[in-house]
């Protein structure tokens, strides 16, 4: 192999090492497609057909975001499948590649969140605690778009987990 190739090698491996995960936080995904958050009018009752269709395509949006960071890193793992000569070369390039399909694994069980958000709004669900039943909230919704539970119920939840139950 070529001192040109080994070169071009180490800076796609490098690249891969700087670029991290493709999993986009929720506000940076909406930022990034010019969607706002979402402002209730005044009166407007809780979960409207404005408000659902909000986080319908927020939802998609950023299914949409972590598909394509899929698609990147099997291209990137595909392009890198070389096995470099030197052994610590290889040790770094291995390392990469399990973490970055722990990060994949990681987006695919998001992946699959998203998804059961998105039936719970087909199903009329959406925005409510699946604990005691009361209204998550439209800010909570827009800082985690498949959260499940109130804030009370999360805490809670988080308490119990601390303690081992």
């Amino acid at each position: 192999m070529s001192a040109e190739t080994n070169s071009s090698n180490a800076k796609k491996r490098a690249n891969v090492k700087t670029q991290g995960s493709a999993n986009p936080s929720t506000s940076q995904t909406l930022l990034s497609y010019g969607v706002k958050p979402y402002e209730p009018k005044k009166g407007e009752e809780y979960m409207s057909k404005a408000q659902l269709e909000h986080f319908r395509k927020l939802l998609n949006i950023w299914k949409t975001a972590l598909l394509q960071g899929g698609d990147e890193t099997i291209h990137d793992l595909k392009e890198l499948a070389e096995v470099p000569a030197d052994v610590s070369d290889q040790a770094t390039l291995e390392e990469t590649f399990a973490l970055r399909l722990r990060a994949r694994d990681r987006e695919h069980k998001l992946i699959n969140k998203i998804d059961e958000s998105i039936k719970s709004i087909d199903s009329g669900d959406y925005g409510y605690c699946e604990e005691c039943g009361v209204e998550i909230g439209i800010r909570r919704l827009e800082a985690r778009p498949t959260a499940t539970l109130c804030i009370d119920c999360k805490t809670l939840a988080e308490v119990r987990e601390k303690q081992g139950r």
